[in-house]
């Protein structure tokens, strides 16, 4: 059977399978729009600002990180095909170089690759999932190759936790939020949804505020937010309850088709 770049014996399959890690996703955008030449790609390549496209924008993101995370490896390999692709002919201007710059450029792809693992990593922990340190190292290890999946080399990005924090600790002295980017968190107050979701509305500014007060500190300062120990605190507690509302859900209705398949095939009812 074909299950793509992990499988139902990775760590990633057990992780991603969680409800909360969409926090995880949240938080993952954030640390992207720390990084300026990431976020500028962004912000002047894509349908981000624009109020009529950004759900449609959100769909396809969420739909390519299922694909990578739980498709065949044809799937994956299309999907991927389609992302660089795009990347190689896109670029964006640098106000503070005066420059142009590739979307695919191998710095951009790498800080939004750390940010995303990273992301997941920490909101999964954090909100009580059960990963020894070892398996923690093996998840960021698995990710290397999604980062094959957008052009990276799995090399090119690191192996372990360690790894990963020395990398974001190196990145951190050229990273801030972009002043001419709209804050996410007043665009939050205002997110574009299709009829049929407005119920939902008041949901979205929620999740963000968790996922900012999800972020290191530093990262928190960048955005101009306060960040004190408390609000740490806050974070933690909140992201425990609700993965513990999560676990009153029947497991059946929690998971997507994919992750029901992998779990299936674990237990050894499926081929």
């Amino acid at each position: 059977m074909d299950h793509g770049l992990f499988g139902p014996g990775s760590v990633t399959w057990r992780v991603m399978g969680e409800p909360i890690l969409l926090v995880g996703g949240f938080r993952a955008l954030l640390m992207q729009g720390l990084h300026p030449r990431a976020m500028r790609g962004v912000a002047q390549n894509s349908a981000l600002m624009d109020p009529a496209e950004a759900w449609s924008r959100f769909l396809r993101t969420t739909e390519f990180v299922r694909v990578r995370t739980y498709g065949t490896g044809a799937e994956v390999a299309e999907a991927g095909a389609r992302v660089r692709r795009i990347h190689s002919r896109l670029t964006a201007f640098d106000p503070d170089t005066g420059e142009r710059f590739r979307l695919d450029e191998p710095g951009a792809l790498r800080w939004v690759h750390v940010g995303e693992v990273d992301s997941y990593l920490s909101i999964a922990r954090r909100s009580g999932v059960r990963l020894t340190d070892a398996e923690a190292d093996r998840f960021v290890a698995e990710w290397r190759r999604a980062a094959e999946v957008v052009g990276l080399r799995a090399d090119d990005v690191p192996g372990s936790v360690g790894e990963m924090r020395d990398y974001i600790q190196g990145c951190r002295p050229g990273l801030r939020f972009p002043p001419e980017v709209p804050h996410p968190l007043r665009q939050s107050l205002n997110a574009p949804l299709p009829a049929y979701l407005l119920p939902l509305r008041p949901v979205l500014p929620m999740l963000t505020v968790l996922a900012f007060a999800t972020l290191p500190r530093w990262a928190r300062r960048l955005y101009g937010l306060p960040a004190t120990p408390l609000g740490d605190l806050w974070a933690t507690a909140t992201l425990r309850t609700l993965q513990t509302g999560i676990g009153l859900v029947p497991a059946q209705v929690r998971y997507s088709p994919d992750a029901r398949r992998a779990r299936r095939v674990t237990d050894g009812h499926a081929a």
